[in-house]
């Protein structure tokens, strides 16, 4: 039985929280205190937390820029475990990944929300844009939907030692979720996962066989094409 109880407001909180995902350029920099505002006034998340975040905020504020986008990048671009792209953790590069984002960006458009042209809809920004538009109950169910999504990057930020591990434990806690880690397979180098096969080696690629080897039968159930589906 689901709870019916009245739930805080928290759709200023998801509205910084999706701005702390996104490139800390000159703008966020200049906003930072009326994001620091934002997460006092709606007190939707337990104070350690909000001083955890407080802590980011300044940081990324006061330190050099050069650095702070740097290490962005370094730790969002460069590596699947920390992918900010929801169904990249779930789909990675196969073609089940079209159909969920078609489904996502329906879903989107229903409640009358327009992406910017370029943006993905399961960029996670994007998906705290579209459930603070939300009631507070239905977003907090929405973001549940991806919480072991959501729990597998707050581990490899945890592992990697990032202040941002606080942002997705946040948003595990807006969801009704624990903030615990999990165990995640440790990620190939990137050099690595780029490398072509040898010439005339075979099909190098994880999961198949050199020409000779025996060859795996893989069968996989295929999923109900929904947004939530997707995610399961």
């Amino acid at each position: 039985m689901q709870d019916s109880s009245p739930q805080k407001p928290i759709a200023y909180t998801l509205r910084v929280l999706a701005a702390l995902l996104r490139y800390p350029d000159t703008a966020f920099r200049a906003a930072v205190p009326e994001l620091q505002e934002a997460l006092d006034r709606e007190a939707a998340l337990p104070l350690p937390r909000v001083l955890e975040l407080h802590a980011l905020l300044q940081r990324l504020q006061r330190e050099d820029a050069f650095i702070t986008e740097a290490e962005f990048v370094e730790l969002f671009d460069r590596g699947r475990s920390t992918a900010l792209h929801l169904f990249e953790h779930v789909h990675g590069d196969s073609r089940d990944r079209g159909p969920a984002m078609v489904d996502l960006t329906q879903t989107y458009e229903r409640a009358g929300l327009l992406l910017d042209p370029g943006e993905l809809p399961d960029h996670l920004p994007v998906v705290l844009e579209f459930a603070s538009t939300q009631p507070p109950q239905s977003a907090a169910a929405f973001l549940a939907e991806f919480a072991h999504i959501l729990r597998a990057i707050f581990s490899a930020l945890q592992r990697r030692n990032s202040a941002y591990a606080s942002v997705l434990a946040a948003l595990l806690e807006l969801a009704g979720e624990r903030a615990e880690a999990v165990e995640i397979p440790p990620e190939p180098a990137l050099d690595d996962s780029w490398a072509e096969p040898e010439v005339f080696a075979g099909c190098a690629s994880p999961g198949q066989s050199r020409p000779g080897e025996a060859q795996p039968v893989h069968i996989v159930r295929k999923q109900p094409s929904n947004a939530s589906g997707a995610l399961a």
